[in-house]
Parts: C-alpha cells; structure tokens; sequence
C-alpha cells in the first residue's frame, strides 16, 4: 500500500505539528507515510473566491503530483472536500478519486477506530461545514474519539452550525463571522470541556482566536494530534 500525507497549506504553513502527528498515528499503525515535497495548494482559495481559471493548474499539479499512489491522506476534510469533489470538474486524473481526509481514511480503509491513542481531558468536537456536509463524515470522528483512553466526549449544542470561518467568508464578512464564532464559543464553554477538537485547522484557527480573546482556557486541538497521542507522549 503506498500512502501519500497531502498535509495543506495551512497546516504547513501554521500547524506543522498536525501533520507530524499523522505521520506518527499511521505509522504506530504499520503504514509508511511518503510526503511529497511538490505538494502545492489544491485551490480551494482561488475556486471559493471565483477564479477559477487559476485553480485549473493547481489541480492539474496535484494530479501530477500524487500519481501513483493508492491512496492520498490529508488531516483537512475542506481540502479533502476541495480534491474530491471539484478537481473531477476541472482536471482529469486519478489522484482526487484516492484521496481521504484522515478519518474517513482510518474508519473506512484501515478499518480501525481504536488507534491506541491516550489523551486524558475532557473534549467536545465540532463538526466542520465540509467535512459534514461535502464529504459526509457523519460520526467516523465521534466514533474514534469515543476509543481514546482517558478521554471523556462533551456533547456540543448547535455542533452542526458553523463556526464562521468560511474562508473568504470571514474576510468580506467580518461581522457576521464573528457573531457565529461568539455563538459558537458559547456551545464549547457550556460544555465544559478543556479541548475542542475538529478536523480542520482553518475552522480551528477561528474557534481557537475567539476563545482566546474571551479569555478562555479551552485548548483548540487538531483530531489527529489527539489520535496520536499515547500514554507516553501526550501532542
């Protein structure tokens, strides 16, 4: 099986260590991660904005850029989201047909929802818009967080509204974003939990800065980093 990291632009740029970690959980589970160091953007910026002219190369790199491998792994269900469903209308290929966003690749392909992680806090997720919507994750990520020893799972109210973020969203609507992110920073504080765990670190991002102003202690964290995470080595 050869299994390629697409670890995107945000983690690699912002959160390196989210990509770390899924190199160390796959690898904990008998898989060997190859990083391609041609990896670019998927042009999930340029196609949301509406130029997509400038996103036609970008795919057709990606496409260049993982042939060959059996599968694509990427710890971001928008850029999962981004390959699977809008790069078939733009390019042809292969390579966004074999691509999974973490979960999915975990739950569905290996066929595993006990990854012998240990994170002991109490931790509530939130559902990103794609990964909920686009890709359809329904509960793979509940279902491997419910496995973690020593974590305890807060149920989140409104978990399936937005956080705000949206990309470009937040930018042309700044107002408006921030309103959501406020409501959504309310669900997570009722919950009492420490953690708040998504699989994008774009909608983390936001949760994570309105936390932060609110002066709350809550620690955003990527799912992965908790997948990774054992009794000896706690992300």
């Amino acid at each position: 099986m050869r299994v390629a990291l697409f670890v995107t632009c945000i983690n690699d740029a912002l959160y390196p260590r989210t990509g770390q970690a899924v190199v160390t959980l796959l690898e904990r589970l008998g898989i060997a991660v190859d990083f391609p160091d041609r990896q670019t953007c998927c042009g999930q910026p340029q196609y949301n904005t509406g130029y997509r002219s400038q996103t036609v190369p970008l795919a057709r790199h990606y496409e260049r850029t993982f042939a060959g491998y059996d599968y694509v792994v990427t710890p971001s269900g928008s850029c999962a989201a981004m390959v699977r469903d809008h790069h078939p209308k733009l390019v042809n290929g292969e390579a966004a047909g074999r691509t999974y966003e973490l979960t999915e690749f975990l739950v569905d392909v290996l066929e595993v929802t006990d990854v012998g992680a240990y994170y002991p806090h109490t931790v509530t997720y939130h559902p990103t818009c794609h990964g909920l919507r686009m890709l359809g994750l329904r509960d793979r990520p509940q279902r491997l967080l419910e496995q973690v020893n020593g974590l305890e799972l807060r149920e989140l109210e409104g978990a399936e509204e937005c956080c705000g973020f949206g990309g470009t969203f937040a930018v042309k609507n700044p107002d408006v974003s921030a309103a959501m992110g406020a409501d959504k920073a309310r669900h997570i504080l009722d919950t009492g939990a420490t953690a708040v765990c998504t699989v994008d670190n774009s909608c983390l991002m936001h949760i994570g800065g309105t936390l932060s102003r609110r002066g709350a202690a809550v620690r955003p964290v990527h799912l992965a980093e908790i997948l990774a995470s054992t009794e000896g080595d706690v992300w």
